[in-house]
């Protein structure tokens, strides 16, 4: 646990402050696949076969704060993400549990092939590890959550997802440069 700096002869304190990243990804986790239950598809005017899950666009949250919710607790990441599936079981049901836990180890696989085995800067892996992952996991996410729910699997739920975790790939490759440049 993260502790907070004492004065002298102090037993330091813990302070949930360090952990709102990790906090916020677990809520955020449930709420999303939760969303796949009940959000309406918005049809885009004049484009008829144009129908999305308007929150298809905000699932690249989730790997930006997964990012520094890594930062604060390392590894132990991945009971967060444990938490967060239970937390999926439990107000969506076991199937959209098993499709989000299958979409986020297939983009954690590819995380770790790329952030262990190649050797590019990490604002690079970042962008690649998007670009790999979020078709293969976004894919295997809207065909399970298709079980759920007709019509999540389609190719502008597919085409929105995937640009929302690039767009989220990009905000942390940017911090990540900026943080270099200085």
């Amino acid at each position: 646990m993260a502790k907070i700096p004492s004065e002298e002869g102090r037993t330091p304190t813990t302070s949930m402050r360090y952990f709102k990243y990790t906090l916020l990804y677990i809520l955020l986790i449930p709420f999303i696949n939760w969303s796949f239950t009940w959000a309406p598809m918005v049809q885009l005017p004049g484009l008829a076969a144009w129908a999305f899950n308007p929150v298809t666009i905000v699932t690249g949250l989730v790997l930006v704060v997964r990012d520094f919710a890594q930062r604060e607790i390392g590894h132990e990441v991945l009971i967060a993400m444990a938490i967060a599936l239970f937390l999926t079981y439990v107000t969506s049901g076991g199937a959209l549990a098993l499709a989000s836990g299958a979409a986020f180890l297939i983009s954690e696989l590819v995380d770790y092939a790329l952030f262990t085995l190649t050797k590019y800067k990490l604002s690079t892996r970042v962008l690649l590890s998007s670009a790999i992952a979020a078709p293969i996991d976004t894919t295997a996410f809207l065909y399970g959550a298709s079980f759920i729910r007709d019509g999540q699997l389609t190719i502008p739920n597919i085409i929105m997802s995937v640009g929302g975790k690039m767009v989220g790939a990009v905000v942390i490759w940017w911090l990540i440069r900026r943080r270099l440049e200085r």
